[in-house]
């Protein structure tokens, strides 16, 4: 070929490549945080799962099996690239670094396997060419970026069958004979078409297919920082160094006590403050929307896109970028908030932190967190909440309990109830943590009540903290409020460790999540145990024996803090389905799919921000549509959700139980 060109052409390609990422590291490190990278084994295990083994696409039948395609041919072909950058300085048409040489074992082996790829890639292309050009999925982002790196990838397939066609046919010439390869089947179909064009031709096109591919290859490769094509470099190391903690858990604003006196920002206000891991993620988005097609918010009409909050903070980043690393560290020099000059506030506040779209996402990118910690800004630096929420808190503060319910009338709904105090009880199996919907909202108290009759027929020795027990803070971390969590988080833990507890029992989820996974970083570790685990537990062990018929149909709804942040699916459907005379049947939107009810992120407490419809509606009808009569639950933020949107939907006739509801009518028959 010609060394001196393709010289030229790495030195520059390699050289604007360097200067583009040399910028895109730097933003990396802007916090001055390193990314913690521990469980080493755990990160490759999971890495080879859902990076190489691309699981979370296995839901997506063409464009996953596409997507496998294109994945690994480029792994695949990543060799053939290296082999012609090779041969760009050398005049050998077979070299292959002396080990792939064409001709030989391994060389004619790899040969084959390339062209096998070859085919695949295209097909794939050929799959998501057709994604944007005729279907044009809502979710995600149609730009003519797409198509043109699509195109890029095409041609430059095809040039390098061109050249291996041509090549083909110069060196039959040279044999005194044409024939077929099966080392290079796709070369070997062009014969019949170059057979009979003079050498000069044969050459110019050889040349071309050559040239063609090595220079759309580093053009390919320049424009990767530049585009959501970025993830081909950064997905690998975003799913090997994404955040290992369970995926209901948040992390702390370490020293919050100094933060403030240090006067420094607590939570986000600037594009800089972000973390190593939180650049990483906008960098791989791939704009592929699977986030926003899960998002309750989005799904009813909310201004929320997970998608689009990934995308502005990334662009927002971008454009900054010079100035950014200039600043070098000058805080003064940043560039102004980000709510609402970036990110809607409106938007903000419409996330349930359900989790969808962690969940949906291939390459593990995380939105809870920076969206809380956008919250957490505004709250406790701006004040900046609805007054709902305001009133929330300054409930909380006064009383333990978001609904204003003071710790004296935390036991009204044990009247009649033998119901034992652990202030007043010394032999003590589990406790009993109540939680405040349960201890005080009318609906919710026959959950509880429910909980107390079950565990005295199974004798369990058990005790509530009653007017001890206040609100874990939930509400108001998740909401952005982290100081009130803490201080509500520290009171709890106090009382908890005095009592020197090992052992709690939780009817809600939101408790559950904040106890189990939360609560460990203050000083609070405990065996959490929600109530559905804990019931199908007593009833293995023989404790308690559903006997009375139930006969109802059953659609269970999956609470997101139960089922998605904490895995827990299918001790309540054992439950249910272990109950005589009780049909369950599923919702199309079930299991890890489930939808929200609304309820989370402190939307309990507000209203829902401005949409087609309400979340609890959506959710409400999706459960209807199984044809069921009675929707169970496992949560009383989701009871609460559901029964309101059936109410307002006046389907009174259709019954909504939590599971413990449902099991003590099996169990005593009233």
């Amino acid at each position: 070929m010609n060394p001196l060109v393709m010289a030229l052409l790495l030195v520059a390609a390699l050289g604007v490549f360097g200067v583009s990422i040399r910028g895109r590291w730097k933003l990396l490190h802007l916090s001055g945080e390193r990314p913690h990278i521990d469980r080493i084994g755990e990160r490759f295990r999971l890495t080879l799962k859902y990076a190489l083994g691309q699981k979370r696409l296995t839901r997506y039948k063409f464009a996953g099996l596409a997507h496998k395609a294109i994945f690994f041919g480029f792994l695949m072909l990543l060799l053939r690239t290296l082999i012609l950058f090779a041969r760009g300085f050398t005049d050998d048409p077979k070299f292959g670094y002396w080990i792939f040489d064409s001709g030989d074992l391994l060389g004619n082996f790899y040969g084959l396997i390339k062209d096998i790829y070859i085919v695949l890639v295209i097909t794939g292309v050929v799959v998501f060419l057709h994604y944007r050009l005729v279907i044009k999925p809502k979710r995600m982002t149609l730009s003519g970026e797409g198509v043109l790196i699509l195109a890029i990838i095409l041609v430059m397939l095809l040039a390098d069958v061109l050249y291996e066609g041509a090549g083909l046919v110069l060196a039959s010439r040279d044999a005194a004979g044409l024939h077929f390869s099966i080392w290079e089947p796709l070369g070997s179909l062009l014969i019949p078409f170059l057979e009979s064009a003079p050498d000069g031709t044969l050459v110019f096109l050889y040349h071309l297919g050559f040239w063609t591919h090595v220079t759309l290859v580093l053009i390919f490769l320049n424009l990767l920082p530049h585009t959501k094509h970025f993830h081909i470099i950064t997905a690998i190391p975003n799913i090997f160094m994404q955040e290992l903690e369970p995926a209901g858990k948040l992390k702390p604003i370490e020293d919050i006590e100094g933060r403030i006196e240090r006067e420094e920002t607590l939570g986000i206000r600037r594009i800089d403050q972000f973390s190593f891991n939180a650049i990483l993620d906008f960098y791989s988005c791939t704009e592929c929307g699977r986030c926003t097609d899960q998002c309750p918010a989005a799904r009813t009409g909310k201004l929320l896109s997970p998608k689009k909050l990934t995308i502005d903070l990334r662009d927002h980043l971008y454009a900054n970028q010079s100035g950014l690393i200039k600043a070098n560290g000058d805080k003064s020099a940043a560039i102004d908030d980000l709510v609402p000059a970036v990110i809607d506030t409106e938007a903000l506040w419409a996330c349930t932190t359900c989790g969808a779209c962690e969940q949906e996402c291939p390459l593990h990118i995380s939105f809870v967190d920076k969206i809380v910690d956008l919250r957490r800004y505004l709250v406790q630096e701006k004040g900046e909440c609805s007054s709902t929420l305001q009133e929330t808190f300054s409930s909380m503060e006064a009383t333990g309990s978001p609904y204003g319910v003071g710790s004296d009338e935390r036991m009204n709904w044990a009247a009649g109830l033998d119901v034992p105090l652990r202030s007043e009880t010394e032999d003590v199996d589990i406790l009993f943590w109540v939680g405040c919907a349960p201890a005080t909202d009318e609906r919710a108290k026959s959950i509880a009540q429910a909980m107390a009759r079950l565990l005295n027929l199974a004798g369990v020795k058990w005790a509530v903290l009653g007017p001890e027990e206040s609100c874990t803070g939930d509400v108001a971390r998740r909401a952005g409020n982290e100081y009130l969590f803490q201080a509500m988080a520290g009171a709890n833990i106090e009382t908890l460790n005095g009592y020197h507890t090992k052992k709690i029992l939780t009817v809600c989820p939101h408790c559950f999540n904040t106890l189990q996974h939360e609560y460990p970083d203050f000083g609070g570790k405990y065996e959490v145990i929600h109530h559905t685990e804990y019931l199908a537990k007593l009833m293995s062990e023989g404790k308690l024996t559903p006997t009375h018929e139930v006969n109802t149909t059953i659609v269970y709804h999956d609470s997101c803090y139960l089922g998605r942040l904490n895995g827990i699916y299918d001790s309540p459907r054992k439950i249910l389905a272990s109950i005589p005379g009780v049909t369950l049947v599923e919702a199309t939107a079930s299991r890890d799919r489930g939808m929200c009810c609304g309820a989370g992120g402190g939307q309990m407490f507000k209203e829902d921000e401005p949409g087609d419809e309400r979340i609890n509606f959506a959710r409400a009808d999706q459960l209807l549509e199984t044809g069921a009569d009675t929707i169970s639950s496992a949560c009383p933020f989701c009871m609460r959700m559901l029964t309101d949107a059936l109410n307002t939907r006046q389907h009174i006739d259709i019954a909504q139980l939590d599971i413990a509801e449902v099991l003590l009518k099996s169990v005593t028959g009233a």
